[in-house]
């Protein structure tokens, strides 16, 4: 009998069993007593009747409110889905509009910078054509300044000449006519 020796009141237990009895006598707590089988359902009725009365209605309410619970939870979860992907579409729509914009402020910036270039460039030959036709006029006011130097130089040369040839000077008045008749014969 030291099988029982692991069990906690093993031996204890043997020896009730012995004292009752023999080991292979009939447990008294199968076998079907009409006053305990009365007893055991009246204990049952009076402990389902307890337990409905104050344990199985809370357990009820707390697993419906927990049901509603998760209920609500799930009704969020799917708001929130739905928002997402409101917002997620709405983003992208934000996101084409700005790349559109971008582009038409890309494609504008490159016909202003094209008018910028055309402008300057007409700018710059009326500003060159103005350049050169002070310079033409500049030109035109030094010939004729040289022009008329060398007149000067032709004039006071052909005194001294005509002041060699003659020997003798002239009055200024005289000269004055000899050369001016001599210029005209020039031209």
């Amino acid at each position: 009998m030291d099988q029982y020796w692991g069990i906690p009141g093993g031996k204890e237990l043997q020896e009730t069993t012995e004292a009752h009895g023999s080991a292979d006598a009939p447990n008294p707590l199968v076998q079907l007593d009409p006053g305990l089988f009365i007893w055991t359902i009246l204990t049952f009725l009076v402990l389902f009747f307890v337990l409905t009365k104050f344990a199985w209605k809370p357990l009820l309410a707390a697993l419906e409110a927990r049901e509603n619970n998760i209920r609500s939870s799930l009704e969020d979860a799917e708001k929130a889905k739905t928002e997402l992907e409101r917002l997620n579409a709405e983003s992208e729509e934000i996101i084409a509009k700005a790349r559109s914009k971008a582009q038409s402020i890309h494609v504008e910036a490159r016909a202003a910078a094209e008018k910028i270039k055309t402008d300057l460039l007409s700018e710059a030959e009326k500003e060159a054509g103005k350049i050169r036709d002070e310079a033409e006029k500049q030109i035109r006011v030094e010939k004729e300044k040289a022009i008329n130097e060398i007149r000067q130089e032709v004039v006071d040369l052909s005194l001294a000449v005509a002041e060699k040839v003659i020997k003798k000077n002239l009055s200024k008045e005289h000269n004055q006519d000899l050369i001016e008749n001599s210029l005209k014969n020039l031209q």
